[in-house]
């Protein structure tokens, strides 16, 4: 037994060794490209680029369009999310592999999909744009981008929310004479708010970063259709400091996203 424990005692420490080498770097990975964001371009440089036109138009339209998309996938999402956590029916598998499907597509798939189906020619697009209501290419087609890609975000995290709650407080209430409407907005919703606030706000996030589907769904046009992610491809072949100025606008953001949650998932536990 001894020798054991001489011979675990002799590899522990090169095994800390590794494992704080593996680490460092790890973090150097990741923090580097970031601070070098910061270290290219002075604070007077960087607040001059936001009253640029295209960097400003950038952020108003994706702060508006992503604010509007995560109150659509909020109030769409919840009685989904709700009904899949509650509710045994048949076809509900499929209906979570649809929910998610999303997450695993690439981004230019996506896009090509709805204007497939919301384009001029697309499948409902056509009976839209033949009654004067134009989808693809517009402010609205920013928005279901980013609504198709960023809902699973919400729906998973809302649905697991639910799960977790005991039944036992929702039955109490039903016993007492509450209705289904009433033990979900009174019981299972209040139970479940934090666990909904993390899901939007990771929501409101993947909607922020959306690129791929806007691009082909949306094109991009400034002050229309170019969001902050558009914008620092747009602006990257010319004017790198308004990119660089966009991408710690952004870089700031998800820092915030990631804070915000962390804050919410501890005052759960």
């Amino acid at each position: 037994m001894l020798r054991h424990a001489g011979r675990a005692r002799f590899w522990r420490a090169p095994l800390t060794l590794l494992l704080t080498v593996l680490l460092a770097l790890f973090l150097l990975f990741v923090t580097l490209p970031v601070a070098s964001l910061f270290l290219r371009i002075s604070p007077e440089a960087f607040f001059r680029s936001l009253a640029d036109p295209v960097v400003l138009d950038a952020l108003v339209l994706s702060l508006a369009t992503a604010t509007v998309s995560t109150v659509i996938v909020v109030l769409f999402g919840t009685p989904l999310a709700l009904v899949n956590a509650r509710c045994d029916y048949r076809g509900r598998e499929i209906v979570d592999t649809l929910t998610d499907l999303p997450i695993v597509l690439p981004p230019a798939v996506a896009g090509i999909a709805l204007l497939m189906a919301f384009g001029r020619r697309g499948v409902v697009g056509q009976y839209l744009d033949g009654s004067g209501i134009p989808v693809a290419f517009t402010t609205v087609a920013v928005i279901l981008a980013q609504v198709f890609v960023a809902s699973p975000f919400y729906i998973r995290q809302a649905r697991a929310s639910f799960e977790a709650i005991d039944r036992l407080y929702e039955d109490a209430a039903r016993t007492l004479g509450a209705s289904p409407t009433t033990v979900a907005l009174r019981i299972t919703i209040p139970l479940a708010w934090s666990g909904l606030v993390s899901g939007a706000i990771l929501s409101f996030a993947r909607a922020l970063g959306e690129f791929g589907a806007t691009i082909m769904f949306a094109g991009n046009f400034q002050g229309r259709t170019q969001t902050m992610p558009l914008a620092i491809y747009t602006t990257m072949q010319g004017d790198l400091t308004a990119a660089i100025s966009l991408a710690i606008v952004l870089v700031v953001i998800s820092f915030a996203v990631i804070a915000a949650v962390q804050i919410v998932t501890r005052r759960n536990i």
